[in-house]
């Protein structure tokens, strides 16, 4: 595993982080919940990998999924040196002004039992209109203060959409961008935007290279696309891909991962788990070996994805 800066922040992050939206119980999202042992069993599996970096939000689960964060920290006696823990502010509503920012960063920290946190997301703001987030006393306000004071370390904008994010971007007051399912085996969209962002000096996260879950599990257990049912040319393409890895002997969960994790572009990639053993999975994912010549084949198949 790597691990790599996130600007000049002086933050370091190994090149996985684990999402933790499943943990909070979300079964409206994934399709099935997550009790709380088996939530706070994942964290501390987390905890016994080199994996340093683990993301949530004051959203997730209605802050079910930080709360049981902060036991699985007090659990282990706070969190383990050198580790980066990230979260985001949530709008409870319709209200996403910097009183509401800062009301969320101190609900987050009450939950997870720290005093601050090392990366804050300004948490799917295309749900609003551009000019409310940017006006005076709106929420980007909110989250510059925090940084100002000293309370978060890094500040970073975490949404879907492309348009909506390249424009937070191209403010110049963010350090970090994390967006989701649009840089897999299936969808390349982000590229131009990962380009960008890295030029600018920014960082970029990549989260959900599985594709929320298509490109890991077996097409039996009726796994969704990009929070969806995928449609039946979404999964031919998985198909003819998930058959190549095959003839080479490959895991797709671990291309589907490393086709991220080796793009130097790219910082840290998350991936959401929901059980011990997924944890491990993953780190076994990242540092399978891939040949050259699949890795050849991939990028034919993937070309204008």
């Amino acid at each position: 595993m790597e691990f790599n800066p996130v600007g000049t922040t002086g933050i370091t992050v190994s090149d996985l982080c684990v999402g933790t939206s499943p943990l909070g119980g979300m079964p409206q999202t994934y399709g099935y919940g997550v009790d709380e042992d088996r939530a706070i069993a994942t964290v501390e599996a987390v905890f016994e990998t080199p994996i340093n970096f683990l993301d949530t939000s004051n959203e997730y689960g209605k802050g079910e999924s930080e709360r049981r964060i902060g036991v699985a920290i007090e659990r282990a006696g706070g969190l383990p040196d050198g580790f980066v823990l990230a979260t985001k502010a949530d709008p409870d509503g319709r209200d996403f002004s910097a009183a509401r920012v800062r009301r969320s960063f101190e609900e987050s920290c009450e939950r997870l039992g720290v005093e601050r946190v090392d990366l804050f997301h300004l948490h799917d703001p295309e749900r609003f209109a551009f000019e409310e987030i940017t006006a005076p006393g709106g929420a980007l306000e909110g989250m510059r203060q925090l940084k100002e004071e000293g309370l978060v370390t890094a500040i970073g904008v975490a949404g879907g959409d492309l348009e909506a994010m390249e424009q937070y971007v191209d403010l110049g007051v963010f350090d970090v961008l994390l967006n989701h399912n649009r840089f897999t085996l299936l969808d390349q969209s982000a590229s131009p935007l990962i380009t960008k962002v890295v030029e600018l000096g920014m960082t970029y996260l990549n989260a959900a290279p599985y594709a929320s879950g298509l490109l890991a599990k077996p097409l039996d257990q009726k796994p969704r696309y990009q929070y969806r049912e995928p449609d039946p040319e979404v999964m031919a393409r998985t198909e003819r891909l998930r058959a190549l890895c095959d003839s080479y002997g490959v895991d797709l969960a671990a291309v589907a991962l490393q086709f991220s994790t080796r793009d130097a572009r790219i910082t840290s990639t998350l991936v959401g788990v929901s059980h011990p053993d997924r944890v491990r999975e993953l780190v076994a994912n990242r540092e399978a070996v891939i040949p050259d010549e699949l890795w050849a084949e991939v990028a034919e198949l993937t070309a204008g994805g």
